[in-house]
């Protein structure tokens, strides 16, 4: 499920773009089988009713078992998030935070989810809501025992409307050249991939739904997964750094960067080259 350019993590926060509802549902089987393994309650979180939801995981194995201890939810996509409206980011988190503290109470070791979100990013207010609730509970479940599969239907989505979704990802099979998701450590944002003129704008769109804060006047980005960065990349992190009075400070192993920084002059942004 990992891209050619995306590394795996710990965390599991997968964008699963697909064409095949077949290919889908056995996806979902065999994840959400593994996470019952682990001792998860696991939710499938999709259109239609809960009997429909169940006829996808027909071939799960001891479903009406898992049904029955709740350990398996199904959960109709609008009882999960705000159907054919504009999520509201932040109340979102809370809400799978929240679900994630119950199922810890109830004895599971975590939470695991494949939510078939197409229905939720129809349109492009609705696709930058919930590209910035993709970021915020992407850093949520950094540090919290969530993982989750975000699939989004090629049959009614655009490659570039699926792009606005998948680059907030650390992992997708999506054909997109750049991520930006949540970072470890002192790093607000990890960035993998190639950041060159073909994607600059989604790149902005990105950092600007992503809304990275500084921390002691320091906007910290871990970028040794980057491979290439274009000038305008660069303008945008400053243009970032900028307007919340920082300093963007980008760990690199390759050297051009700070070369880049230099020529354009860019004082709110500094490499660090790593090696």
């Amino acid at each position: 499920m990992t891209s050619a350019s995306a590394p795996s993590t710990t965390y599991g926060h997968v964008c699963l773009a697909y064409g095949d509802p077949a290919a889908l549902n056995a996806r979902a089987v065999a994840h959400l089988a593994a996470g019952l393994a682990a001792g998860e309650q696991v939710w499938l979180v999709g259109p239609g009713d809960p009997d429909s939801l169940a006829d996808r995981l027909a071939r799960l194995p001891g479903l009406d078992d898992a049904l029955s201890r709740r350990a398996l939810r199904l959960v109709p996509v609008e009882q999960a998030y705000r159907h054919d409206e504009i999520v509201d980011p932040e109340k979102q988190v809370r809400a799978y935070a929240a679900a994630t503290r119950e199922a810890l109470a109830a004895g599971y070791t975590g939470l695991r989810v494949v939510a078939e979100a197409t229905t939720l990013v129809r349109s492009a207010a609705q696709r930058a809501a919930f590209a910035r609730y993709e970021h915020l509970i992407d850093r949520w479940m950094r540090r919290q025992p969530m993982s989750a599969v975000c699939a989004y239907d090629r049959r009614e989505l655009t490659d570039a409307a699926i792009a606005e979704l998948a680059c907030m990802h650390p992992e997708t099979n999506a054909g997109v050249l750049f991520r930006l998701h949540a970072g470890g450590g002192d790093a607000v944002v990890e960035l993998g991939g190639e950041l060159d003129p073909s994607n600059h704008l989604l790149f902005a769109a990105a950092l600007d739904r992503a809304d990275p804060r500084p921390v002691g006047g320091r906007l910290v980005l871990e970028a040794t997964g980057l491979r290439f960065v274009d000038h305008r990349c660069l303008l945008h992190l400053r243009d970032h750094a900028r307007r919340h009075d920082a300093t963007a400070v980008v760990r690199t192993s390759r050297s051009a960067a700070a070369r880049l920084v230099e020529l354009l002059d860019l004082a709110e942004v500094r490499v660090e080259v790593v090696r």
